[in-house]
């Protein structure tokens, strides 16, 4: 069936037809309560008003923005949830995203030329983008571990084609940004709640600058940035416990993405 029934609603052959998801996928909705239609025909068909049809184009966003069917249930139905707010927060996170993406195929030309040339990250040129905290036998381990991976390749090449300035700005955004999560620690702010995952995707989305990170990948990040007490030193100069608010907070947004920190893989 595909028509308006006789109480004004759709059908779902209809809501199919408008939406463009299955309807076999709408049923599965229905099913775990994700968008169950308000009401059935005299026949037992599922009937859907103009707001379950704007509960499904709330979906299809958030499943845009790689949000789990489990967590986008949790989100529509979240009394307290400010969803205007938290899709702006989300618009301009896939923003930054476009233009990180963006600044890096623009620079794919510089980076070829540097790499053919042989010119090779130094040391300083590190340093300029970590900070002051970076050490040199850092780098040297970092590159016995992962010399060999396509995310060190992508560093490499994504940094080389940084100018001073652009090196300089990676550092700084990533020092307001500690500072900033800093603050939303002190303030209260559990880790667990959309503003601290807001905070994580942004922490994911400035590494992405040097090189690809999945959700399961920052999770890794993040367990790591508490149980090396390197890692954890450093970022625990900003705010006491910072490391580990910030991994629950990573945690938090893998979850969203419907990973399973305790079972994230590099990949």
């Amino acid at each position: 069936m595909s028509a308006v029934t006789s109480s004004g609603t759709l059908t779902v052959g209809m809501v199919s037809d408008l939406v463009g998801v299955s309807v076999r996928t709408l049923h599965h909705w229905d099913q775990i309560g994700l968008v169950p239609p308000t009401s059935r025909t005299s026949a037992g068909y599922r009937s859907y008003t103009a707001e379950d049809v704007s509960r499904i184009h709330r979906v299809l966003v958030y499943r845009e923005l790689g949000f789990s069917l489990s967590a986008i249930t949790e989100l529509l139905d979240d009394p307290d949830l400010d969803e205007v707010q938290h899709l702006r927060e989300q618009q301009r996170l896939l923003r930054t995203q476009i233009a990180e993406l963006q600044r890096t195929a623009e620079a794919v030309d510089q980076v070829l030329a540097r790499r053919e040339a042989g010119v090779t990250l130094t040391a300083q040129e590190q340093a300029e983008i970590f900070g002051r905290g970076w050490r040199q036998d850092w780098a040297d381990e970092a590159q016995e571990r992962w010399g060999e991976s396509e995310q060190w390749k992508q560093f490499e090449a994504n940094a080389a084609a940084f100018t001073a300035d652009e090196r300089f700005a990676v550092q700084q955004t990533g020092e307001a940004l500690h500072k900033e999560m800093a603050e939303a620690k002190r303030s209260g702010v559990l880790s667990s709640s959309p503003e601290a995952v807001a905070l994580a995707e942004r922490h994911r989305a400035m590494i992405g600058a040097l090189y690809t990170c999945t959700p399961s990948m920052h999770a890794l990040l993040g367990r790591m940035y508490v149980e090396d007490p390197r890692f954890r030193g450093t970022i625990d100069t900003t705010e006491p416990g910072l490391s580990v608010w910030l991994q629950d907070a990573i945690y938090a947004a893998a979850r969203a993405h419907g990973i399973d920190p305790a079972a994230a893989v590099w990949a």
